[in-house]
């Protein structure tokens, strides 16, 4: 908590769960310690980066207002995590019954004579938890992985198609004998029958011969 007489602003830092490309809203909470009216202002070291709603406002006697600041995505971490932007809250007593409508700038300027007090905020960036580490409490069990796994299943695919294939080649071989040797068992067959039929027909023709 980072106090002063006049507010006090819950937490003291603004913790980001830094994450790329993702817009990430923070809140804190101003309080009232005192009896009177009291006007706020919230400035920043790196106003393109940050939006605060609201940026000023009136915090009512023993009460408290919440401010959401909003940092915009962001394309690139920083070096180490490390963020070096700051925030400035200041407030001010003012006359009961402002309204947030009626402050203005004049009412935080010191050389004017005004009593303003101001409260520098931190920007913490906290890592988000690593995917790695959530996928090893949640995946399968020590010793496995999946990286493992596509391995071995890529070398069961290569022995098995190895296999397959020499089984192919044997087969193609052994039908291949098997279609010549019965090849040359209907080659001897059919040049047998051959010379049967010719002997047949000579006997045949020798026949007709003589009964002319």
């Amino acid at each position: 908590m980072s106090t002063g007489e006049l507010l006090s602003s819950e937490p003291s830092e603004l913790k980001f769960p830094f994450e790329l490309k993702k817009q990430i809203s923070f809140s804190l909470q101003l309080s009232n310690k005192t009896d009177n009216y009291v006007a706020f202002k919230v400035k920043t070291t790196n106003p393109k980066k940050y939006c605060v709603r609201p940026n000023t406002g009136v915090v009512l006697p023993r009460s408290t207002c919440d401010v959401i600041v909003t940092m915009q995505a962001q394309k690139e971490a920083p070096p180490d995590m490390q963020c070096r932007d700051k925030f400035l809250l200041q407030s001010v007593k003012v006359n009961d019954g402002l309204t947030a409508n009626d402050i203005t700038a004049e009412m935080f300027n010191k050389e004017a004579g005004n009593v303003v007090e101001e409260c520098k905020l931190k920007v913490v960036y906290i890592s988000p938890p690593s995917t790695a580490q959530e996928g090893s409490e949640e995946g399968p069990s020590p010793g496995v992985s999946f990286s493992d796994g596509k391995h071995a299943n890529a070398a069961e695919f290569a022995s098995g198609a190895r296999a397959f294939t020499e089984g192919l080649e044997a087969q193609e071989i052994s039908s291949e004998d098997l279609f010549k040797r019965e090849g040359s068992k209907s080659g001897g067959g059919v040049s047998f029958m051959f010379v049967m039929l010719i002997g047949l027909l000579g006997i045949i023709m020798g026949y007709i011969m003589k009964k002319w």
